[in-house]
């Protein structure tokens, strides 16, 4: 019988027969872990850029200015009253760089922005009082990015502002007609809401009722 003495050679030859599976192995996994990564990296990229590219858009929102009382009529004009407050919102936001402003089917709104939307040059969108998902959705396929201006009614502006994902305000009492919000969304979809007063001081309040716009 014939032995054969073990060789350097034979050796590293056996050793490199033992060590190429494993090394196939962890070069698997690298590229593996590699690949898995760049996906990672690529969702996150597209996340931040389809998130932070999204422009900011203004909405500024008011009830309609003080009406005629005449219980008889479901569609009445703006009261002398009203009419000022309508001349003293072109005042304001003659220079504000609105886009777009939007009212309801109702004269007391159409009238409240009429003032602004002749000084401005802009048509007036009007849009159903009870299609509140109508108009938002107006406002994000046409107006995003703008500065919008949307006169409503006590019970559609609280809906509006929640709808843009603002805070729940309750029903604005019906003796007040001063309050005014600037609604800021962001680019995340989160609203933040600068509430305020303007013109006359209405009285406050007094009278709620949901169903009386």
């Amino acid at each position: 019988m014939l032995l054969y003495a073990a060789t350097p050679e034979r050796v590293a030859d056996s050793q490199m027969t033992d060590e190429a599976p494993e090394s196939k192995s962890s070069l698997k996994t690298v590229v593996f872990f590699s690949m898995l990564f760049a996906i990672l990296g690529a969702v996150v990229v597209f996340g931040y850029f389809t998130t932070f590219r999204r422009p900011v858009t203004t909405v500024i929102l008011i009830r309609h200015a003080e009406k005629i009382i005449d219980p008889n009529n479901p569609d009445v004009d703006l009261s002398p009253a009203g009419q000022a407050r309508a001349q003293e919102l072109a005042r304001m936001f003659g220079d504000a760089g609105i886009n777009a402003i939007y009212a309801t089917q109702y004269k007391r709104s159409q009238e409240t922005v009429k003032p602004l939307a002749d000084k401005l040059g802009l048509r007036v969108n009007v849009v159903n009082s009870k299609n509140t998902n109508d108009l938002l959705a107006q406002i994000r396929a046409q107006h995003s990015g703008q500065t919008i201006f949307i006169a409503g009614h006590n019970n559609t502006v609280p809906e509006i502002i929640a709808a843009l994902g603002g805070p729940k305000y309750p029903i604005i009492p019906e003796s007040e007609y001063d309050n005014l919000y600037i609604v800021t969304v962001y680019r995340t979809g989160q609203a933040k809401v600068v509430k305020m007063k303007y013109g006359a001081a209405s009285e406050q309040g007094v009278g709620n009722k949901p169903t009386a716009p």
